[in-house]
């Protein structure tokens, strides 16, 4: 099969022949439909994340159809479509596990990462983190639910009820989110960079109360905020923007360093907090609700070989909405 593979850290993904993989005990095989290319990817790819298992096909927004099934496997139909996000595999027995909270779990697969992934015409699958998707719906429209919209969702659920939610970074995550918070009855203010007025119009198309640069001060106080851009320079600025008791998450896998600040922006029972991975309950509420909400993602399909342009794209910001991945 064709698979696009990364070699080493910080240089282009190849396009390689490699053999058909094998389901075993558990597993699945997917023939990919489309595949997301996220952020996450990026900080593979770009070495940010630093022990990826060479050599790797990248990719966790995977949407595809069952083409196999490994011993002891029932329920996967052959054809039935299915979603497979980051979080491949939990040991199921650690403390963090026990628990329910599998997303922090010690012993983890993670899908394009240590686990190879979507950039491919077929990959595996772990049983226990696959997820059922509409037989109907577009795939390319699909895919950045499984990263992009799972870690939005979580990250809303970490925000409590906030009424008036700031978005800091409007990408994929944030549009996706944005149309689900809309639908919910919050009001959204949405902060991009102080130039991408591109951004900020399609933050006010889906429903955005405002849309303003990072250098402003959104115009109301914020119940709570949430930062997708990987610039850890925005914490501070969104602890400034919260209220009394307000939340700042911080929802990408890696950010750059946060600069000091004074206690005083904390104070007040300010909180901040990150979203690590995701878990299966996550997924089984997101998916229906992200159906209720009608959410539409905006994309742009790339065949697979040009996964390097689609990458280049996402890194360089002249993306609106999600790239994805098309075998």
């Amino acid at each position: 099969m064709r698979a696009m593979v990364l070699e080493q850290p910080r240089s282009p993904l190849y396009l390689r022949e490699v053999p058909m993989p094998r389901p075993g005990p558990g597993q699945v095989l997917i023939r990919v439909e489309a595949c997301g290319v996220c952020r996450t990817d990026l900080h593979v790819v770009d070495g940010e994340l630093t022990k990826p298992n060479l050599p790797l096909i990248p990719g966790h927004e995977i949407v595809g159809r069952i083409a196999g099934t490994g011993p002891g496997v029932a329920g996967f139909p052959p054809g039935r479509r299915v979603g497979v996000p980051w979080l491949s595999h939990a040991c199921g027995s650690c403390p963090y596990c026990a628990k329910g909270r599998e997303n922090l779990c010690d012993e983890p697969l993670f899908t394009g990462y240590t686990f190879d992934g979507g950039y491919a015409e077929y990959c595996l699958a772990h049983t226990d983190f696959v997820f059922p998707l509409s037989d109907s719906a577009d795939p390319v429209s699909l895919a950045p639910l499984l990263c992009a919209g799972l870690i939005g969702y979580r990250s809303l659920t970490l925000a409590g009820d906030a009424q008036t939610l700031g978005l800091y970074g409007f990408g994929v995550a944030a549009h996706i989110l944005c149309q689900i918070a809309v639908w919910q009855g919050r009001s959204v203010l949405a902060i991009t960079r102080d130039d991408d007025t591109e951004a900020q119009g399609f933050a006010r198309q889906l429903g955005a109360v405002w849309a303003g640069g990072a250098s402003e001060q959104p115009p109301d106080p914020l119940d709570a905020a949430i930062i997708f851009a990987p610039v850890g320079a925005l914490v501070p600025a969104a602890l400034r923007a919260v209220r009394k008791g307000g939340i700042v998450v911080c929802g990408g896998i890696h950010m750059s360093d946060i600069p000091g600040f004074p206690y005083a922006d904390l104070w007040e029972e300010r909180v901040i907090r990150s979203v690590a991975n995701l878990t299966r309950a996550d997924g089984q509420a997101f998916f229906p609700l992200a159906e209720k909400a009608r959410v539409a993602t905006e994309t742009t399909p790339y065949p697979l070989e040009q996964a390097n342009v689609a990458l280049e794209d996402l890194r360089s910001g002249r993306l609106q909405g999600a790239s994805v991945l098309v075998p």
